[in-house]
């Protein structure tokens, strides 16, 4: 299922890397963070290599819904009561600040990428008083935002919180010009970290710094990001013959939907889910009963799903990546706003190599996680990762494995080992290993898009057993 973007842009290959080398930076990565990053570092005078695992931009940044927005959600209210004023005050100076840096930088390089200055909008249904307080608080933080009630959505809301002069573009479009000048090594998969150096299959890449912005870190320790974030699914459709919006739209309530406009379409995007935790399906199906409700004229184009990082306070972690690891860095947990977080992270990581400082560092500082202080939510996160990994367990002799229904997979006892199983429509059977080779967390079946994926981490895998996300790092072994 490919998204909007990558059915409208294509970018040109890149080689692999075919022999061992030397630079000053080298970034893990080659979605929008990783891109930026290096392309600010180059233009402070470093050398940089980019290594990606498969082709440029195609983790999440092809399957984002491309807002470039200071506005998260309700986020203010929430770190206003975390971090004081003063720390969610720069942390949307830091996401207004990448809304004008993309603008300018589009400038600079001539990209035509449909950037477009909009309003950005978060909307309910339901109880209008927490969008009045987060109206109220952001201003407090220096955006310009107001309450209304006036939207151009399908349907009537009990109130929105508006952000002028947001922003949005095709982010492939302008990848694919931004990252012409830049030194990206393709089909590079980067396998361990030891000191300066970054080990790939085949060859090595030696560094002063190293950046991980491969969306999770695959580096477990030092750093324990696998124990403070988890991962969550989300799933959007392309709608032709629809009526266009003012503006982008996220829903505050429980079920609500996101929107956007793009040329003759529109994006609606929800039915999101904890990775892992989608056993019954149904993801797309509702979002196409909602689009026959709010646009019945409507027809589907294209539908896909993007994975995102949630860190258990609510801010990315951008910099430093342990206290024991100078010389290395991380962008990661960029909840669902990827494109103003990826801009945040390389202005902020580049000002770190290359000024030795940065006026958000304490913002978004990795070393702001505290173990001993984190026992608690730790131990949440991991009981939601597990809760019901069990259920649907079911035992099948070999016999019967040819009655299991065509299109339909599971886990299963098999001759006295749990198995993932898979028939396909035309009944031939995959089997594959239910244990996530990460950490060794059980896999469950996502039927929505016949993946096997991790609840504690989020690591996905096809039916086949091949590696779709990490943090996991090696195929499932088959059976």
């Amino acid at each position: 299922m490919k998204s909007l973007w990558s059915a409208t842009c294509k970018i040109p290959v890149r080689k692999e890397l075919n022999q061992n080398i030397q630079t000053d930076a080298v970034i893990i990565g080659g979605g929008m963070a990783g891109i930026l990053t290096a392309y600010m570092l180059q233009k402070s005078g470093l050398k940089t290599v980019v290594l990606e695992a498969g082709r440029i931009g195609s983790g999440m940044t092809q399957n984002t819904t491309a807002k470039i927005t200071s506005q998260h959600n309700l986020i203010y209210t929430d770190l206003l009561r975390q971090f004081g004023q003063e720390i969610t005050a720069m942390y949307a100076a830091a996401n207004q600040a990448a809304i004008d840096e993309y603008q300018a930088l589009i400038i600079d390089e001539q990209i035509n990428c449909h950037f477009e200055r909009r309003p950005s909008y978060v909307y309910t249904l339901d109880n209008a008083g927490r969008l009045e307080k987060e109206t109220s608080v952001a201003e407090k933080c220096g955006i310009p935002a107001e309450f209304t009630t006036s939207v151009t959505l399908p349907f009537p809301v009990r109130g929105a919180v508006k952000f002028s002069n947001q922003a949005q573009f095709h982010p492939l479009e302008f990848l694919s010009v931004l990252s012409q000048k830049l030194q990206i090594y393709e089909n590079t998969k980067a396998f361990e970290i030891e000191e300066k150096t970054v080990r790939t299959e085949n060859h090595t890449v030696t560094a002063d710094f190293i950046i991980l912005a491969c969306h999770f870190p695959f580096v477990n320790v030092p750093g324990y990001y696998f124990a403070r974030m988890y991962q969550q699914r989300s799933y959007v459709l392309a709608l032709s013959g629809v009526p266009q919006l003012d503006g982008m739209y996220i829903g505050a309530d429980e079920k609500g939907y996101s929107f956007r406009s793009y040329e003759n379409f529109i994006l609606l995007g929800g039915s999101g889910h904890r990775t892992g935790q989608n056993q019954n399906g149904g993801s797309y199906e509702n979002l196409k009963n909602a689009a026959a409700s709010f646009y019945p004229a409507s027809t589907l184009m294209y539908q896909w799903s993007a994975q995102d990082c949630i860190p258990l306070d609510g801010i990315p972690y951008i910099g430093q990546f342990s206290s024991k690891t100078p010389n290395l860095f991380v962008a990661t947990g960029f909840q669902k706003w990827g494109m103003s977080s990826s801009m945040a992270a390389a202005r902020l990581i580049s000002d770190l190599i290359s000024k030795g400082d940065s006026p958000f560092k304490e913002v978004f500082t990795p070393q702001r996680f505290k173990i001993s202080a984190s026992v608690q939510k730790l131990a949440e996160n991991s009981g939601k990762s597990v809760k019901g990994l069990f259920k649907g367990f079911f035992s099948i002799p070999d016999e019967q494995l040819n009655q299991i229904p065509k299109g339909h997979g599971g886990v299963v006892e098999y001759e006295g080992e749990k198995v993932g199983i898979y028939k396909d429509e035309n009944g031939e059977i995959f089997m594959v290993s239910v244990r996530c080779p990460h950490l060794g967390c059980e896999l469950a079946w996502n039927p929505d898009e016949l993946s096997w994926d991790c609840p504690c981490h989020g690591s996905r895998f096809d039916y086949k057993g091949n590696l779709l996300n990490g943090p996991a790092m090696e195929n499932l072994n088959t059976l």
